[in-house]
């Protein structure tokens, strides 16, 4: 692993997270090439722009929990693998119920090459302290449906809110929104803006 790159747990107190693509619990339905550890992996930089989202947070009555960070090439290229394969139905209601597999690429959810691979890029979203309960958002995470996108229609005032109020906190902090998913957010002065890894998450 690169000396810029660290276990974000171990930088950031009080964190949160469940490495989906370390698990069985994906849009694949099964763990992702690369992803031989449930841990999430950042910059240093990244760790630092999500302890100050985290003390934002924490001053609202959240916490933050992540779902991704830093991606290997290893696994974006299991996705693309993965979409040109015949469709079972085993993820398609719960991820992509209005689109096709192949779709995703076309359409942003997936990209072939991903930010996360720069290691400066999460999925996340917010959590209630006083309860650990997640805060509804109208849709879970790699939803890849227009209800996802940011302003969608169709999500209650409350799921909104909680989107909106995610968004404050990590723009705050130095952090771009991307349109198509609430949960994914990119630092904007990311330290490898060109270059995308592929060590594993071990």
């Amino acid at each position: 692993m690169n000396d810029d790159f660290v276990f974000v747990d171990e930088h950031v107190s009080g964190m949160r997270w469940d490495a989906k693509y370390a698990t069985w619990d994906n849009f694949t339905g099964k763990p992702v090439d690369g992803y031989l550890a449930n841990r999430i992996v950042g910059t240093r930089a990244l760790c630092e722009a999500l302890e100050r989202a985290q003390e934002k947070a924490e001053s609202l009555g959240f916490g933050l929990l992540l779902w991704d960070g830093y991606r290997p090439q290893r696994a974006v290229d299991c996705f693309l693998r993965w979409s040109k394969q015949p469709e079972d139905d085993r993820t398609k209601l719960r991820h992509y119920p209005n689109i096709d597999r192949a779709e995703m690429f076309e359409m942003g959810y997936v990209a072939a090459r991903s930010g996360h691979s720069r290691g400066s890029t999460v999925d996340l979203t917010l959590y209630h302290l006083a309860t650990g309960e997640l805060a509804p958002m109208g849709g879970d995470h790699d939803l890849m449906d227009s209800i996802s996108h940011h302003g969608a229609k169709g999500i209650t005032q409350a799921e909104a809110g909680n989107r909106q109020c995610l968004r404050s906190i990590l723009e705050a902090c130095g952090f771009s929104s991307y349109e198509c998913e609430w949960w994914h957010y990119t630092l904007k002065d990311e330290p490898y803006p060109d270059t995308y890894f592929d060590f594993p998450i071990t």
